[in-house]
């Protein structure tokens, strides 16, 4: 048995095989569980990092419930899987990582945060989640490296935005005419070369997990 891990634009394959020996497969909608419960031999973990909602159904808390209660841990992080988990951490599903923790404990709310659009073969991302952007706009301002107003700003046209047109660079369009040229370059040399990239990190925390889950059968990793 191999863990089983729902897995696109997040992170990418090859940093995820590196992290974890599991079965990769394409963004979860609605009825994927089921399909993986209905083998013979089902997976020993599943983890769900990204998952389909606009040309799909979504998965449901209920498909999650029913693998837990089909005794296969279930771990849930950076994007639907941190939504899901929110759902149904009381239940036993095991939620990972700083996206989790916002949406746990109400720091964040709206489903959009983590909404994007991505190439369908690739998995590329072709937009940017606005969570992302807020962790990253934080840890600037914490970093002395982007002013609080300017931040504020950023967060303020990003949210303005719907979700499939949210990049840097369409925020920074509309910001450089209010901070000027010389803060808009550095905003934009700031999420090229030093942003943190929290869906990442939380996917690949997932993966962590779920390795020490596997290498200890009986424990539940978090």
């Amino acid at each position: 048995m191999r863990p089983a891990v729902f897995l696109g634009p997040s992170v990418d394959r090859e940093s995820a095989a590196r992290e974890l020996d599991a079965e990769y497969l394409p963004p979860i909608a609605r009825g994927d569980i089921e399909k993986l419960l209905d083998r013979s031999t089902p997976p020993n973990a599943i983890g769900i990092v990204d998952g389909r909602f606009l040309d799909s159904l979504s998965i449901s808390p209920k498909e999650v419930l029913r693998a837990v209660d089909f005794g296969i841990p279930v771990y849930g992080s950076s994007s639907m899987g941190a939504l899901r988990a929110v759902e149904c951490a009381p239940f036993g599903m095991v939620g990972v990582g700083r996206i989790y923790e916002a949406y746990a404990t109400g720091a964040v709310e709206a489903d959009d945060e983590v909404a994007i659009v991505y190439h369908p073969q690739s998995l590329r991302p072709q937009s940017e989640p606005l969570i992302n952007l807020r962790f990253a706009v934080e840890d600037g301002v914490e970093r002395a490296v982007i002013e609080p107003q300017a931040a504020q700003r950023f967060l303020e046209v990003a949210k303005s935005l719907y979700f499939p047109d949210r990049t840097v660079a369409a925020v920074l369009r509309v910001l450089r005419k209010e901070i000027g040229d010389a803060a808009t370059e550095r905003l934009a040399d700031f999420f090229a070369n030093n942003a943190p990239d929290t869906k990442r990190d939380d996917a690949l925390e997932l993966l962590a997990c779920i390795r020490r889950q596997v290498e200890q059968p009986g424990t539940v990793a978090e």
